[in-house]
């Protein structure tokens, strides 16, 4: 593990909470039994690919319980971040601060969600905000639809802050 990973990987996991991602498909020479039977749930994408759903069920908040033993697209991701401070582009502090302000972005988001009534913290941050979405505006309670364009105006914000930082 190089010094970026063990430094921002570390203090991160946005690609692992289902911030970034909402599931991760499996590659050719992955172990389907093997990452099972190592906590990994898995599900059919396409006809072809398995896949399994974010949060990963082998994130403990801070590492990936199996990271030797980890899918192939796990391994292979790289963040805008670690690409840039690899680069020597950005400061370790300097991506660090950047991992902070999404993190806090997402636990907004994720209170947001809590408040009208998406409880399920298995299921991925983008599923949930689409169910929230769908259902319809609960006209009895005064403060829903108020809550419910924070939400829309939190997410924005946040994917704006992860396309930027995290997917280039």
């Amino acid at each position: 593990m190089n010094e970026s990973v063990n430094q921002l990987c570390r203090n991160c996991g946005l690609c692992c909470d289902s911030a970034l991602f909402a599931d991760v498909e499996l590659r050719a020479g992955d172990d389907a039994g093997r990452l099972q039977r190592l906590g990994l749930t898995l599900f059919q994408k396409t006809k072809t690919r398995p896949a399994f759903s974010q949060p990963c069920a082998c994130f403990d908040g801070k590492l990936c319980r199996i990271y030797a033993e980890r899918p192939q697209r796990c391994g292979l991701f790289e963040c805008g971040l670690l690409k840039k401070v690899d680069a020597q582009e950005m400061s370790v502090p300097a991506a660090l601060e950047k991992i902070a302000a999404a993190k806090t972005q997402a636990d907004a988001v994720r209170g947001l969600l809590r408040s009208l009534g998406q409880q399920d913290e298995r299921v991925p941050l983008t599923h949930r905000y689409a169910a929230v979405m769908r259902a319809p505006i609960d006209l009895a309670d005064e403060n829903s639809a108020e809550r419910r364009g924070e939400l829309m105006l939190a997410v924005g914000d946040l994917m704006q802050r992860l396309e930027r930082d995290f997917l280039r």
